[in-house]
């Protein structure tokens, strides 16, 4: 008897295609069974209206997602991203308004500033974790000293953008969800500085090796984070319509799950923009989904968490039938 027959069936994926790909696959099917359920609770859910109300407080999250992205990809985390966003909240209802071209030295005052961060990390092998923890009370002490208490006004150009109704019934939010998405997915795996980057994180000796500073490389890491996070806090006061450094301090470990969900990894060496898109989406969804369940708000950490795990565990489970 031939017990080739009598062995289980394994899928032949290409080498490490499984584990890059997979996982953010099982997030977009996560998001899509959520983005079902929540549609045949309200199905006004499903219209143009609908959908930019759901997604719209859920565009500054994916944009901090994919900075905390370009992070992880370089094998650190930044536990100081919700006060960043928060802090340019601040610059942009206060200075960019009022005196424009004040408030963006100030936010490229802040881009440049994440960069010295980076050079910080690298030259004094300060880890990450220290180094942004740090940073992040930085972040609050400048987004207070600018604006105390929430308040400001975003400019006109952005409430217009608030307000902006593309053609074909597509949602707005998702328009620039998906724009954000496609440049970080472009300059992360199609530029040699996304190579770079994850040479960096997955084996610096090899990058040193090949005559490219580790300072620089990283520098050019934290400046790309800056600017993602600079974009996120200037479509989070398009949400709220001022400034709040306070407004999401959650994100820093929201941002990490999100990257994580979409195939991310703590070591580094790997940048997966369209999963960590669902990823943040679907962390988005799940509050949306809770509320009309009408779960009680001190239950709903609970759920979420148990959720995120659920899903997690499917991810080991493919990634194990992938290997």
């Amino acid at each position: 008897m031939n017990t080739a027959i009598l062995q289980p069936a394994r899928f032949n994926w290409p080498r490490g295609l499984g584990r890059r790909v997979l996982p953010g696959f099982l997030t977009l099917i996560a998001m899509v069974l959520i983005l079902i359920v929540c549609g045949i609770i309200q199905p006004r859910i499903w219209s143009q209206n609908g959908l930019t109300l759901i997604m719209s407080p859920i565009v500054a999250l994916a944009i901090a997602s994919m900075a905390q992205m370009v992070m992880m990809s370089i094998g650190d985390i930044d536990l100081g991203i919700g006060f960043f966003v928060g802090m340019v909240t601040t610059i942009v209802a206060t200075l960019l308004r009022d005196t424009p071209v004040l408030g963006m030295l100030a936010l490229a005052g802040a881009v440049l500033a994440y960069a010295l961060l980076g050079a910080l990390v690298q030259l004094r092998s300060v880890p990450s974790l220290i180094a942004t923890l740090g940073a992040s009370f930085v972040w609050l002490g400048l987004g207070l000293f600018v604006l105390p208490v929430p308040g400001g006004m975003a400019p006109d150009w952005l409430f217009a953008y608030a307000f902006w109704k593309p053609p074909l019934s597509i949602p707005a939010p998702l328009v620039t969800m998906v724009a954000a998405t496609a440049l970080t997915w472009f300059v992360t795996r199609r530029t040699g500085l996304g190579v770079r980057f994850r040479s960096l994180g997955s084996n610096p000796v090899a990058l040193m090796r090949s005559g490219s500073s580790l300072v620089v490389t990283r520098m050019l890491a934290y400046a790309v984070v800056g600017v993602l996070g600079v974009l996120a806090g200037i479509t989070l006061t398009a949400e709220i319509g001022g400034g709040d450094v306070n407004a999401v301090p959650g994100y820093t470990l929201t941002t990490v799950a999100a990257v994580i969900l979409g195939g991310g990894m703590f070591t580094g060496g790997r940048a997966v923009a369209w999963g960590t898109l669902a990823g943040a989406i679907t962390l988005g969804l799940l509050t949306v989904l809770l509320t009309l369940l009408s779960l009680s708000s001190n239950l709903q950490p609970a759920v979420q968490g148990f959720i995120v795990i659920a899903v997690l565990a499917g991810r080991l489970v493919v990634e194990r039938m992938t290997r």
